[in-house]
């Protein structure tokens, strides 16, 4: 009786401690859940190059999971599943084709970037063509005080009919020979022909430039030549009295015609 009575107390404490013990055990992690979705997506890597689709996105990354599938930066997807699996988000593209979702972004995230990266390019395009215009100018300003450095020089010397220097000039002689030995530039020889070269420029201090040239008489066979040198200012083998000389714009002698050749 006494056997009986103690196995009796025995199985009775055993009930009551089983229950604690099975509640104090942790629970059974839950296993990644595939949520079904519809939705677009575009791949976002790098320009040139593509995303791998795996065959699970359970598996270790590795030859064994490649699908052989790839999908190039900018590619619209459509997304069927969505994962969370060990703090990454995956998307389902297809049966056994996985990407993860960090390679990608909305529609409307992409057209916000694509909108930023069109901006930042038309900045740069901007920023690269007034370094351009600024290193041409910068060329020019050179040949245009070549030029007025080598006119200058020549003030003072004789006025000679069909003289093209050095020692003696008429005036197209003089425009002729500053081009030459200044920038390597023939410009012909006459003013009849040197008037229909470069590009026409209106006569006024504020658009001339530094090396024009400016001619008197007609505009297509005009009979005198000189160079603008800056300032209100020209450079010209005047007459046999004066020679080469220099000498402010007037309206008593304005020119009819001036042309850019730099």
């Amino acid at each position: 009786m006494k056997f009986k009575s103690l196995l009796v107390k025995v199985l009775m404490s055993l009930a009551l401690v089983a229950p604690v013990a099975a509640s104090a055990q942790a629970p059974a992690a839950q296993a990644a859940t595939v949520k079904a979705v519809n939705k677009q997506v575009v791949v976002n890597y790098v320009s040139g190059y593509s995303v791998k689709a795996w065959k699970n996105y359970k598996v270790k990354l590795g030859a064994a999971n490649d699908t052989g599938i790839s999908f190039k930066h900018g590619t619209t997807l459509t997304v069927v599943g969505e994962v969370k699996y060990k703090k990454q988000t995956w998307y389902k593209i297809a049966d056994n084709e996985w990407i993860l979702a960090s390679y990608t972004l909305s529609h409307k995230a992409w057209a916000k970037k694509a909108a930023a990266a069109k901006k930042a390019a038309a900045k740069a395009a901007k920023k690269a063509a007034a370094k351009a215009a600024k290193k041409v100018s910068k060329s020019k300003q050179t040949k245009q005080n070549k030029v007025v450095a080598l006119a200058k020089a020549q003030v003072g010397k004789p006025y000679v009919w069909g003289a093209t220097g050095p020692y003696s000039f008429d005036c197209s002689g003089l425009t002729s020979y500053v081009y030459s030995r200044a920038l390597g530039k023939y410009i012909t020889r006459t003013t009849y022909t040197q008037v229909h070269q470069g590009k026409t420029v209106a006569v006024s201090t504020a658009t001339l430039k530094k090396g024009d040239l400016l001619f008197w008489g007609s505009k297509s066979s005009p009979y005198h030549v000189g160079i603008y040198v800056g300032g209100g200012k020209f450079v010209h083998a005047a007459t046999p009295s004066q020679g080469v000389i220099k000498q402010s714009l007037s309206y008593y002698f304005w020119p009819s015609t001036a042309k850019r050749l730099i």
